[in-house]
């Protein structure tokens, strides 16, 4: 820029002349003799100076606007719910525009339409209750060509939605629409009303708001999304709570009038022949298996809530396997199955510290099941084994088996390998969740082994104790 200030050369040497020079004084009334400096483009350096300045404030402009958008993006990412973060990006689009008004539209997945998810002002309440429709909108066009409109005259553009001044007593004079956009759909649509002044939107506002509306689809879709888990988990919550106590009550009210039938029928069982006698077999077995249900449904709920307390004592693992076995064997041989057991070392009690009850718990669903899903004539093996100071108990069948990618979820609750239409095996599924349950709070571990059509190995793997394990 230097070398269009001053005179040049030729213009500094003096003309050839048979005149005297003029003096200093006359030259400087003699508008010809310093003519005003100006560049090739028209410019006089005083014009320069002004468009040059004029960039420089338009670029601290609009680094100023990236760094308000960078600390706003950092903003937005730190605020985790919904309403407080539609706020923040509202009011930092009024100032980064210079606009009167701002409000985001959401589009409902459902009905296919626009709502008002906030808006500046006390419009709020009165805007939320609106429906904007994709046809004849402004925003529903934003939405459809998935790109930024800027309108100057609003009440001329055939697409106006007008029902919102109507409701708010705005009057909307230029608008500027941009979507909301998140990878390859878009969420919603940002509007900015009535710029102020009069110089009206400009291509840096149309920046500036896709800018932001980029950084806000983003903050938005997760903050949604986090809702939606609060809300999934607080919804959860309350099952989980009305389950339990529907277990409660349940085994509470059911107990007491069982209990009646049970020992009525035992009564009368002992007391009546033939086929009477048969009839209350019957009922009796009925009464077990409810007794049994009702017992399962409440272990769960123990193991669910954490607190089954367990009754330890020492006693023999061997023993106990053996009476489990003995009480399984009339159902195993309405199956003409083969029941057999085996410990290692033979001749040892394999005496274990532990809640008595609830390890033959365990062992009763895993034989109950193993009966169940063990075809007529098959074989159950059970076996315990002492390894260091830790006892391994496993049950084997030749059942139906069980697919690989079933192994984790069987451990699951109510959870059933057939479809619940088709379903050949009777059962809640909460068999082998209760043993998982019982082993882990003995500080043990539960899994499966298996082949489809071949049969089943379950092994539950059981510390000693540390009484016992000071003896041994």
């Amino acid at each position: 820029m230097l070398k269009y200030l001053g005179s040049s050369p030729e213009e500094k040497k003096p003309k050839a002349s048979g005149k005297p020079a003029s003096s200093a004084g006359e030259d400087s009334k003699s508008p010809a003799a310093n003519p005003p400096t100006v560049s090739p483009g028209g410019e006089t350096p005083e014009e320069q100076v002004q468009v040059l300045q004029q960039k420089i404030e338009a670029l601290e402009r609009r680094i100023g606007y990236l760094e308000r958008i960078v600390k706003l993006s950092q903003i937005l990412n730190s605020t985790l719910h919904l309403e407080p973060l539609l706020q923040i990006i509202i009011q930092s689009a009024t100032e980064l525009t210079d606009t009167e008004a701002c409000s985001i539209m959401l589009l409902d997945k459902n009905t296919g339409e626009l709502r008002f998810a906030a808006a500046t002002g006390d419009r709020d309440n009165v805007l939320k209750k609106m429906l904007v429709p994709l046809d004849n909108s402004i925003a529903g066009w934003v939405i459809r060509k998935n790109r930024p409109l800027l309108i100057r005259d609003a009440r001329k553009d055939p697409r106006w939605h007008s029902g919102v001044d109507e409701s708010t007593d705005f009057q909307t004079r230029s608008l500027l629409g941009v979507p909301l956009k998140l990878r390859d759909k878009t969420i919603g649509v940002m509007e900015l009303v009535n710029k102020k002044g009069d110089a009206g939107f400009n291509e840096d506002d149309i920046q500036i708001a896709t800018t932001l509306s980029a950084q806000a689809a983003i903050a938005i879709e997760n903050a949604r999304l986090l809702d939606e888990l609060q809300q999934a988990y607080r919804d959860l919550s309350e099952i989980e709570r009305l389950k339990n106590d529907f277990v409660s009550i349940a085994s509470h009210e059911l107990r007491t009038p069982l209990a009646v039938i049970l020992g009525y029928a035992t009564f009368l069982r002992d007391n009546l022949k033939g086929k009477a006698s048969e009839q209350l077999d019957v009922v009796l077995s009925s009464a077990m298996r409810l007794r049994a249900l009702i017992d399962d449904m409440v272990n769960l709920r123990h193991i669910q809530t954490g607190d089954l307390q367990l009754q330890r004592s020492i006693f023999s693992l061997k023993a106990l396997i053996l009476e489990a076995v003995e009480e399984f064997s009339e159902l195993a041989s309405g199956k003409q199955q083969t029941l057999t057991t085996r410990f290692i070392p033979p001749n040892d009690p394999l005496n274990i510290d532990a809640d008595r009850q609830r390890i033959y718990l365990v062992l009763a669903n895993l034989l109950s099941n193993a009966i169940k899903f063990t075809p007529e004539k098959g074989r159950i093996h059970v076996q315990a084994e002492l390894k260091g100071h830790r006892y391994w108990v496993s049950v084997i069948d030749t059942g139906i088996g069980i697919p690989k990618s079933e192994y984790e979820r069987i451990f699951n609750q109510f959870y059933q390998v057939e479809p619940p239409l088709t379903r050949r095996y009777q059962g809640m599924g909460i068999g082998l969740s209760i043993a998982k349950g019982m082993v882990e709070e003995h500080q043990g571990r539960i899994w499966v082994e298996s082949v489809v059509n071949k049969g089943s190995k379950f092994t539950f793997v059981l510390p000693t104790g540390p009484d016992v394990a000071d003896k041994t």
